[in-house]
């Protein structure tokens, strides 16, 4: 940093932490995690105490590790990193319909409250590419980190400390089908489900019909409507992890 700071502490949800790890990334200072707000999934994941305080007592034995963040590049927009995930389709439509009056007085609720707003709609699909293949979706997701919205695990296998994403995609795009989907995310029984795609990749690229309009989120926090590209961008972060998620 210009400043000379070698550690900076962000207190707050995951829309905070997006804003300060896109503040420096790239740099070599050390970034931990308080949380609060509305959700932190990242001090879920890692395995930090919900109160700030018992957070801090934590961080103060936690091991910096340098990590690979997701960038989210637009035609004409500068680049945006994330540190946890994109979402395309549905969830990225309820966080962009989100009532922030109703967010500001009941937190998580208010995204579940926009879901079931959308029964009966058809969600719009669009084309999903990764690895040399072409996929026809409704919704994909593409993440750094098993734990979603912090109340389910959507990707299994993945982790902050590796060096590519878990993608998982769904063809359907009915609200019926979507329902059966979270049921198999519930029962950890996804990967079962017929039309569910869970793969690896290092860059996705989505784009839409001209007549739809598609929103994006990173985060947590709406990034508009495709065409985009996410990639994977090695060794972009430094970030205080707890010894037992680091792996040592």
């Amino acid at each position: 940093m210009e400043s000379g700071c070698d550690l900076i502490l962000a207190s707050g949800g995951d829309g905070t932490i997006n804003e300060a790890v896109n503040g420096i990334a790239g740099s070599n200072a050390i970034f931990g995690v308080l949380p609060g707000g509305t959700a932190n999934v990242l001090a879920n994941e890692i395995g930090l105490a919900t109160r700030p305080d018992h957070a801090a007592k934590q961080l103060l034995h936690a091991t910096p590790v340098r990590i690979a963040l997701g960038a989210l590049e637009r035609p004409g927009l500068p680049r945006r990193y994330f540190v946890l995930m994109a979402g395309i389709g549905l969830d990225a439509q309820i966080v962009y319909n989100v009532d922030r009056d109703i967010k500001n007085k009941l937190g998580k609720i208010a995204y579940w409250h926009g879901g079931f707003s959308q029964f009966g709609r058809p969600v719009p699909r669009f084309q999903a590419t990764l690895n040399g293949t072409g996929h026809c979706v409704s919704f994909a997701l593409v993440t750094r980190v098993r734990n979603y919205g912090g109340d389910f695990e959507i990707a299994r296998q993945v982790r902050l400390t590796d060096n590519d994403f878990e993608v998982v995609l769904f063809r359907p795009n009915r609200f019926p089908d979507f329902v059966r989907f979270l049921g198999g995310v519930i029962t950890n029984r996804l990967a079962g489900i017929d039309g569910v795609v869970v793969t690896r990749a290092t860059e996705v690229s989505v784009a839409s019909p001209e007549d739809e309009r598609v929103y994006m989120q990173t985060d947590g926090e709406s990034m508009g409507v495709l065409p985009a590209t996410i990639a994977i961008v090695p060794d972009a972060l430094t970030i205080l992890l707890p010894r037992r998620y680091a792996g040592l």
